[in-house]
């Protein structure tokens, strides 16, 4: 199926237009297949999972994962991400890779980042992170102000991750007040990321650095039994243009 959606591609100018899908997966505890076909639907060049299998067979079901969908393993899918894991298309080029294992609450579960630097194409290189942040309101806040940390050093960054926070509350107000939040700045498709039959809720977002166009962010018009079957989220696609390297 096709998607309205600007399309992938490079620019006359060497800037490059990208899809980025931000979706967490529940460990692959669902339908792995329905998994497959939403996330080949959204034909993304990036993509920022959350809650890859991190206790059976890490890199084996990260491997899976990126051998059905047609991507490589850019980074994470191991212990020191904690369940981000970032996978892209053969033609990205990796830089560098700073995945961050967090600081965390006794009793809780351990969380870190997925991060790599990354380049398509002419564009100018920039940071890319898979993130899913705690459910205990002042770890998840610790967690926020650690973000733009990880980026530091980046001219141009993209963050997809699950929040479990909403656009009205503290750690995603300064989130925002510092990178675009993609469906407040070019809103398409859905909002809300929580399933039907959950209370409507956006907890999952794409952000953007300033110099980064955000085209198009939400949650794509896929058929319904395959996101219900695929997982406990729902899809987030954005459509950005990277600015050309200087």
């Amino acid at each position: 199926m096709t998607l309205d959606l600007p399309p992938s591609g490079p620019e006359p100018d060497g800037a490059q237009r990208v899809r980025v899908l931000s979706y967490n997966i529940r460990s692959q505890r669902d339908s792995r297949r329905a998994l497959v076909r939403v996330i080949r639907a959204c034909e993304a060049d990036l993509i920022c999972i959350q809650e890859s299998p991190r206790y059976m067979f890490p890199q084996a079901q990260a491997a899976w994962l990126a051998r059905e969908t047609g991507t490589v393993i850019l980074s994470g899918g191991g212990r020191i991400a904690a369940g981000p894991l970032l996978l892209g298309t053969p033609d990205v080029t990796v830089l560098r890779r700073a995945d961050l294992l967090l600081p965390k609450v006794r009793g809780l579960h351990a969380r870190g980042f997925a991060t790599a630097v990354i380049r398509l194409g002419r564009a100018a290189p920039f940071a890319l992170t898979s993130c899913h942040l705690s459910v205990n309101p002042p770890e998840r806040l610790r967690q926020f102000e650690l973000l733009p940390g990880q980026l530091a050093g980046a001219q141009h960054a993209v963050i997809g991750g699950d929040f479990n926070e909403h656009p009205e509350d503290p750690g995603w107000r300064r989130l925002a007040e510092r990178y675009q939040d993609g469906y407040a700045t070019a809103p398409w498709g859905g909002e809300y990321t929580s399933r039907p039959g959950d209370p409507f809720q956006r907890l999952d977002a794409v952000f953007a650095t300033p110099a980064i166009d955000v085209l198009a962010s939400g949650v794509p018009s896929l058929p319904m039994p395959d996101l219900l079957a695929a997982t406990d989220h729902l899809p987030v696609l954005a459509a950005l243009r990277i600015p050309a390297a200087p």
